[in-house]
C-alpha cells in the first residue's frame, strides 16, 4: 500500500483504517491528520500516508495517550526526539500504575465486601450495602 497515490475516497480510507468516517473528520478538526484538497469538482482523496497516521493515532490511544499527547507524540515522529517521546510515555506509564493501584485497592475492598455478603446469611442488614453507606457518610 506504500506505493499506491491518493485515491482512497474518506470511506475506503475509514474501511483501510478501521475506524468510521467520522472518526476521521474529528481527527481532521483536532488537528490530527491533515485535509486533504478537494480538487474543483471532486472529491478529496486520501493515501497510504493518511491511514498509517490513522493507525499510529489509534495505536496510541490504546497505549492510554490522550488526544493531546497523541498530537505531541506526532510532532515528534521523525526520530530524532525519542528522549521527549520517553518523556510522555513515562508519564503515561506513571498515570497507569497508579491507577493500577486504585484497581487493585477496589478489587481487594469488592473481595472482602462479597465474602462477608457470602457469610452473612443471618444478619439483616447487608454488609455490602453498609459499607457504601458507611462510605457517602464518611465521604
Amino acid at each position: 500500500m506504500a506505493d499506491t497515490p491518493d485515491t482512497l475516497t474518506i470511506g475506503a480510507f475509514a474501511k483501510a483504517a478501521e475506524v468510521n468516517e467520522e472518526t476521521i473528520r474529528f481527527y481532521q478538526r483536532k488537528g490530527l491528520l491533515p485535509e486533504p484538497d478537494r480538487p474543483i469538482g471532486g472529491i478529496r482523496r486520501y493515501g497510504p500516508t493518511d491511514v498509517d497516521r490513522v493507525r499510529f493515532v489509534k495505536s496510541a490511544q490504546r497505549l492510554g495517550f490522550n488526544l493531546d499527547e497523541v498530537a505531541q507524540l506526532l510532532r515528534l515522529e521523525d526520530g530524532t526526539h525519542c528522549h521527549e517521546a520517553a518523556d510522555l510515555a513515562a508519564a503515561r506509564l506513571k498515570d497507569v500504575r497508579l491507577r493500577l493501584a486504585d484497581l487493585k485497592r477496589m478489587e481487594s475492598a469488592l473481595s472482602r465486601l462479597v465474602t462477608a455478603c457470602s457469610s452473612s446469611q443471618d444478619h439483616v442488614t447487608c454488609p455490602l450495602i453498609a459499607s457504601l453507606h458507611r462510605r457517602t457518610a464518611a465521604d
